[in-house]
Parts: C-alpha cells; sequence; structure tokens
C-alpha cells in the first residue's frame, strides 16, 4: 500500500472540484474587531474586515468578558489541570453553570469543550439512559447532531427538512411505546431559517416523545434574555434538553446543555466524551459566565446585530445578488459553483480586504456553494459600503446572474 500515493489521491480530488479549504492567517487585535490583519503567505500584512466571525455581537472585545477572564488566569493560572471527575471542577465551572440554567430557566446545565461535543456526547449516550430509544432527527441538523445519532447504536429516523407532516408520518408508523426523542435546530445555519418549534413540540406532547434543540446559532441573540429562539416564542419551557454554545454570540469558547438535574447527572455520570474530557481552562469559564450575564440585558446589542442583518441584506437585494433571507441574522448569497466561490473569496480578500470563507460540499450541498456573511453590531456604515460596493464590482467581474432568491 503506498500511503503517500493515497493522501496525493485525496487531496488532488479536493483540488479538482475547487473545494480545497485553505487557511486564512489572521490577527486579532483587542478592541478593534471586525478588523484584523492578514498575515499573508509571503510574509507581508494587510488590515482586513472580517466577515465571516461567529463573533456575532463581539463580545470576544468586551470588557466585562475580558476582566473576568484577566481575574480568573490570575487567580488559578492557565489550565485547569484534569477532567471535571478528577480536579478539573472549579468555582468558574459552576458559576457558567448556574448561570446557563438560569438563561434557560431549567435545573441545572452541564458545560462541555464545545458545543459539538456537547451534541455528540448527549445524543450518543440518550440510548444508553433510555434502550429502544428512537432518535427523529431533522436531515439538515448539524454534523455534531448526525454523528451523535450515528454512534449511539439505536434507531434513527430522518425527517425532511422543517416536514412536520412528513415527522408525523414518522412518528405514526413507531411502536407508540417505544421511547422516542426530536432532535432538531433552532436556526439553520446555513440558510439561515427557522425551524417550527411549537409544531415539533405539539408532536412531542402527542407521541409522548422528549424534545433535544440545538440552539447555537440563537443564544445570546434572540429572546429578552438571549436565551434563543424558544425563549422569543415563549417555548423554552416545553424543551427537554436545550443545546447552546459560547463560542459564537458569547465570543468565548464551550458548549452546553440545559435539562433537568436528573438529566444532567445522568449525561454526566454516562456520556464518555465528558467524562474523560479535560475541562475549560477556568479563565474561559469565566469570561464565558461573564458573557452570558451581561448579554442577559443588553438587548441594544441584539436590536443593532438585527438591524445590521436587514440593512445588509436589503442592499445586496437591491444590486440583484441572490440572497436567501428567511428573517434571521445570517446573510446567504448563493454563487452555486464552489471555484467562482473561491475566486470570489479570494478576490475579495486580495483586492478589498474582506473576508468572508467560501462554503462548499459538504457543508451545503453541491449547487448551492454561498458565501455566508455574518454582520455585527461592530460592522459600521463605512464597513457596510466597501462591501457592498465589492460585492457589486466583483459580481459583474466575475459575469454571474443576479436573481433573488425566494425564501
Amino acid at each position: 500500500m503506498d500511503y503517500t500515493a493515497g493522501l496525493d489521491k485525496a487531496l488532488n480530488s479536493l483540488h479538482e472540484e475547487g473545494r480545497y479549504r485553505t487557511f486564512i492567517d489572521i490577527e486579532r487585535r483587542k478592541g478593534n474587531f471586525p478588523h484584523a490583519v492578514w498575515k499573508r503567505p509571503d510574509g507581508t500584512e494587510q488590515d482586513i474586515t472580517v466577515w465571516c466571525g461567529n463573533d456575532y455581537l463581539g463580545m470576544g472585545q468586551h470588557p466585562a468578558v475580558l476582566a473576568a477572564m484577566h481575574e480568573a488566569i490570575d487567580a488559578t493560572g492557565a489550565g485547569s489541570g484534569g477532567t471535571r471527575n478528577i480536579s478539573g471542577t472549579t468555582v468558574y465551572h459552576k458559576r457558567l453553570e448556574a448561570e446557563l440554567a438560569d438563561l434557560h430557566q431549567k435545573e441545572a446545565a452541564l458545560v462541555f469543550t464545545s458545543a459539538y461535543i456537547a451534541n455528540d456526547a448527549t445524543l450518543s449516550t440518550l440510548p444508553k439512559l433510555f434502550p429502544g430509544l428512537i432518535i427523529y432527527s431533522d436531515v439538515l441538523n448539524h454534523a455534531s447532531m448526525i454523528e451523535g445519532i450515528r454512534r449511539n447504536g439505536g434507531a434513527k429516523r430522518i425527517f425532511r427538512h422543517n416536514d412536520v407532516a412528513h415527522l408525523r408520518e414518522l412518528l405514526e408508523a413507531d411502536d407508540p411505546n417505544a421511547p422516542k426523542l426530536i432532535a432538531f435546530e433552532s436556526v439553520y445555519s446555513m440558510d439561515g431559517d427557522f425551524g417550527p418549534i411549537e409544531e415539533l413540540l405539539d408532536l412531542a406532547d402527542e407521541f409522548n416523545a422528549l424534545t433535544y434543540i440545538d440552539e447555537v446559532h440563537a443564544v445570546g441573540m434572540y429572546g429578552p434574555r438571549g436565551a434563543g429562539v424558544a425563549e422569543r416564542d415563549g417555548l423554552m419551557h416545553r424543551i427537554d434538553i436545550i443545546n447552546g454554545t459560547l463560542a459564537k454570540a458569547y465570543g468565548v469558547m464551550g458548549g452546553y446543555i440545559a435539562a433537568s438535574a436528573k438529566m444532567c447527572d445522568a449525561i454526566r455520570s454516562y456520556a464518555p466524551g465528558f467524562i474523560f474530557t479535560t475541562s475549560l481552562p477556568p479563565a474561559v469559564a469565566a469570561a464565558a459566565a461573564a458573557s452570558v450575564h451581561h448579554l442577559k440585558t443588553d438587548q441594544t446589542l441584539r436590536d443593532q446585530h438585527q438591524l445590521q442583518a436587514k440593512i445588509l441584506k436589503m442592499r445586496l437585494k437591491g444590486l440583484g445578488l441572490p440572497i436567501i433571507d428567511h428573517g434571521s441574522h445570517i446573510v446567504p448569497v448563493i454563487v452555486g459553483d464552489p471555484v467562482h466561490t473561491k475566486k470570489l473569496s479570494d478576490m475579495l480578500l486580495e483586492r478589498f480586504g474582506i473576508y468572508v470563507q467560501p462554503i462548499n460540499y459538504p457543508t451545503v450541498p453541491r449547487g448551492t456553494e454561498r458565501l455566508r456573511f455574518t454582520p455585527s453590531p461592530v460592522h459600521g456604515p463605512k464597513e457596510m459600503d466597501k462591501l457592498v460596493k465589492a460585492m457589486d464590482e466583483l459580481w459583474s467581474h466575475c459575469a454571474l446572474n443576479r436573481a433573488e432568491l425566494s425564501a
């Protein structure tokens, strides 16, 4: 076996399809986000504006978050020193979990090193707790949810995206006495559409199913305290397990679930992804707790975020660019070809100092390749003008169609 030839074949395939991904070496500078510095491969530097970051509200630069991190690192040092079971639980971890439980009005919360791990570990563990469990999963659920469901060894059913009627058919076809769980998202990050949460919860009540929602792209940004779309819609109390991230709107790192005390205790006790993983550094936990606490009361920041997204979508639509608009904060511009998408991304960066990463298969279906913009309250009018003018110029340069997509 020529292993090097195997690697060459796999990588060459990505290059030929235009799907090979490159890392852009950028340096964020405190207090200056979304501006950053691009470290070019030739060693030179260029000032850029980041338009594809997940620090949706700029909380990674917020004084309260930085102060909490400094205080914790001065008090405890860099790392946690162990798993949560073995010396890795500190007052900062407990404080963060208390903030999250309060945020979602649940009895408890459990913090993981990422929302990916939280999804994977929880969904792969649930069949151990409920033998015979059948999990019903939206076809467009995040890869972490898919992986957790795939690995758990239990039964699974995949329903068409946001198709409540199809889900009903699947539920009716199964043993009414079998334990069931419906897994879905509140905001689907590639198209920016919302899940039909209330209808899914009504089905769960009718068929006696547990519910699991991924609010990763909603926590911090929706609802009167930033608990997500379920809070905004007054439905949070009806959901059994809520998954969220600390790495997007909260601007730090980590993920979590919020649920009943018994549910969190069981996942804590049975999930290998939790048991055998070193806990978050105390300074990261402290920063995340400060961010969650702050955003419970900062509605102004949430309002500014939504306004920026609406303005950008309106201006790009005005140019006739193919925008998908479901009313969320995510702004996908469909290019439809991996080579053109990469070319647009490269030209935006090199010519205009605008950084937006191309989104290609398998993250999105072939033929729907896109640029995905994430405007934030710290993207001002000057940055917005520059982006819109650059997109207009490059769209014409690449001779791409100008036809708005319907939501």
